[in-house]
């Protein structure tokens, strides 16, 4: 691991912000940032903060995250409004992590509507949007006629395709 010595830069935020507001950046070698495939046209980041270390890495795609899981109990869901593939989701139910692609810039018309790094919490919050409430009586009727035998919304998706009366959203779910 190479490593190198840096001087954080601390500017006063401009705008709106508060009196007290600060921004802090630091530069990084252009040679570290070539290797991570980041240019101008690639230039989103991912920052992770362990409350130690502070980690920046290039955002990785869907095939990239798919490549380097590949051991784990993947799904990939793909959400369609109509004939309209919206947003492909990538969910690793080894380490309960989502990564997702919009394919169209509705909100209206993706998964997770603006939120685009949604975490295993809005995944299953989202699954759940698209079944029978969990409250709903005769549950148990509904489950038995299509064949699950417990409340469990990735199942009633695999069913149903998360169709639901109100609108023409549906999905596809792919184990792979």
């Amino acid at each position: 691991m190479e490593t190198r010595k840096a001087k954080m830069i601390i500017n006063k935020s401009g705008g709106t912000a508060s009196s007290q507001g600060k921004t802090y950046r630091v530069t990084i070698p252009n040679s570290w940032i070539e290797q991570l495939g980041i240019d101008e046209e690639n230039r989103e980041v991912e920052l992770c903060f362990d409350g130690a270390n502070i980690i920046v890495r290039k955002k990785q795609t869907l095939q990239e995250y798919q490549n380097t899981h590949k051991q784990n109990n993947l799904l990939q869901l793909k959400f369609y409004h109509g004939d309209t593939l919206c947003t492909t989701i990538l969910a690793n139910e080894t380490d309960k992590s989502v990564l997702i692609e919009n394919h169209t810039n509705n909100p209206l018309y993706t998964a997770f509507g603006v939120q685009d790094d949604p975490d295993w919490q809005d995944y299953c919050d989202f699954l759940e949007e698209r079944c029978i409430p969990k409250s709903r009586a005769g549950l148990h009727e509904y489950l038995t006629a299509i064949g699950v035998a417990e409340y469990s919304p990735i199942e009633i998706i695999r069913k149903t395709q998360g169709r639901m009366a109100e609108d023409q959203a549906w999905l596809e779910v792919t184990e792979l």
